[in-house]
């Protein structure tokens, strides 16, 4: 997965750090829903002191992903299986327009990196381990996201695609195969890398679709 992790700028603060470790251990339920977040726990186990925790708890809150209540802590949130309609008719909007944008600018500065991502997915061995394809599924969209060049569209985008991974992390083990989802990303990528904004736009929202319904498959 070393492909996947995305290159982190030096200059990384502590705060950057440690949301971007503790949100996605709260996307891949890492940290279970409901579970109380330790900060004096966390300090030890990413080496660092208190303040960076708590500000990426901050952020974390506003991303919907930890809920803090006075006298009592901060908690990972609950999955609301009845919030995917309100999310699904979000991102059926933004995900088509994320990927037009980024096809209209070839992947601009990210084209290198859409080329080996999408290597990456074609020699991915797509029964394999679920989890992995759960965190190329969440690298691929933060790229296309990145490829747009909008960072209101990015950052909404994320937000919405780390509360739709937590659902889809709540029916893993009752999903069918995911090679159809996971090798789309790759069709999707070439889409971009040709410039076809329209076909890119038409399969990210086929993309979006398709997740919702497959969703409510196993539910």
């Amino acid at each position: 997965m070393t492909s996947m992790t995305g290159v982190l700028a030096g200059a990384e603060s502590m705060a950057d750090r440690s949301y971007r470790i503790l949100r996605d251990r709260l996307i891949m339920m890492d940290i279970a829903p409901g579970d109380p977040i330790n900060e004096a726990q966390l300090a030890v186990d990413l080496d660092m002191g208190r303040t960076p925790i708590r500000e990426a708890l901050k952020r974390l809150e506003v991303d919907h992903l930890v809920v803090s209540y006075p006298r009592r802590g901060t908690f990972a949130t609950g999955v609301d299986i009845t919030e995917l309609a309100a999310i699904s008719e979000m991102r059926l909007v933004l995900e088509p327009l994320a990927s037009r944008r980024a096809a209209e600018h070839r992947g601009g500065a990210y084209r290198g990196e859409l080329e080996r991502t999408m290597s990456a997915i074609l020699s991915l061995d797509l029964t394999g381990d679920r989890r992995e394809l759960m965190e190329y599924d969440l690298e691929v969209h933060r790229l296309i996201y990145r490829a747009a060049q909008n960072q209101h569209l990015e950052e909404t985008l994320v937000r919405l695609d780390n509360l739709a991974t937590r659902i889809w992390c709540m029916v893993l083990d009752r999903l069918p195969d995911l090679h159809v989802h996971i090798s789309e990303h790759a069709t999707l990528i070439k889409l971009i890398l040709d410039g076809d904004a329209d076909g890119a736009e038409q399969l990210a929202a086929k993309h979006v679709i398709g997740f919702e319904k497959t969703i409510r498959s196993v539910l």
